[in-house]
């Protein structure tokens, strides 16, 4: 996929490229409170997904990613999600009804779903979880943004799958990569470089860290543009 003129000059100043992924002159910064947040049920098949008309944001990635920890970062929720030393605990579409202080984005709803590429799930539990994220993912009419969350360190062929098969559907995703906190600085360049080129994006990763709270802000703005379009 080929690069925006943009994104090609930028990566001839790595300067300028890092500033990209911090997200300066892109999208205005974002400083939403999170008011309420509370679990909604967990959903085994699609009869209990949302019907209402409230906004969903749906997070997918990697069973090893840090999704559980991103979510509650990025809620500023401790425990909301849970967080598990096992990878592929999440094995229902999990949802989570949200209220902020932001007049545009007052009340929405989080969709956690399944992480994949888990080696020790057996195959019968993973040929159940693919068709119900599918299921979500090409049918919920409300959905408003998928973000996809990448590792920063690491390039997979599944998540190349997975971005190119939501973009096939309709749902572009926002892409995020995770961990940057275990990336030096001088590192980060040819590790969002790598990610970019290697997942064929036009548009450039979120780095966020869910130790330290980097990329909170940038993603929340680009949320609030997703949805609000």
């Amino acid at each position: 996929m080929r690069l925006t003129s943009a994104l090609e000059a930028a990566y001839h100043r790595s300067d300028e490229f890092l500033r990209q992924y911090h997200g300066v002159g892109l999208v205005d910064g974002c400083c939403m409170r999170i008011l309420t947040a509370e679990f909604i049920r967990s959903c085994a098949g699609p009869e209990q997904f949302l019907k209402g008309e409230l906004p969903e944001v749906a997070f997918i990635g990697r069973s090893n990613v840090g999704k559980s920890s991103l979510i509650n970062s990025l809620l500023q929720r401790k425990g909301l999600a849970k967080v598990s030393r096992t990878p592929g605990k999440t094995r229902l579409v999990n949802l989570f009804r949200i209220t902020s202080d932001d007049p545009g984005l007052s009340r929405f709803v989080v969709v956690d779903l399944p992480g994949y590429g888990y080696a020790k799930v057996s195959k019968a539990l993973r040929a159940q979880w693919a068709p119900l994220i599918e299921q979500y993912l090409d049918g919920s009419e409300q959905l408003r943004a998928v973000v996809v969350l990448v590792e920063s360190r690491v390039l997979s062929e599944q998540d190349s799958q997975t971005i190119t098969w939501l973009s096939s559907v309709g749902r572009p995703p926002v892409v995020v990569a995770t961990k940057v906190d275990k990336l030096k600085m001088s590192e980060r360049v040819g590790a969002l470089r790598r990610l970019q080129e290697g997942l064929g994006l036009v548009e450039g990763v979120i780095p966020y860290s869910s130790v330290t709270g980097e990329g909170r802000d940038r993603l929340w703005a680009v949320l609030k543009e997703r949805i609000r379009t």
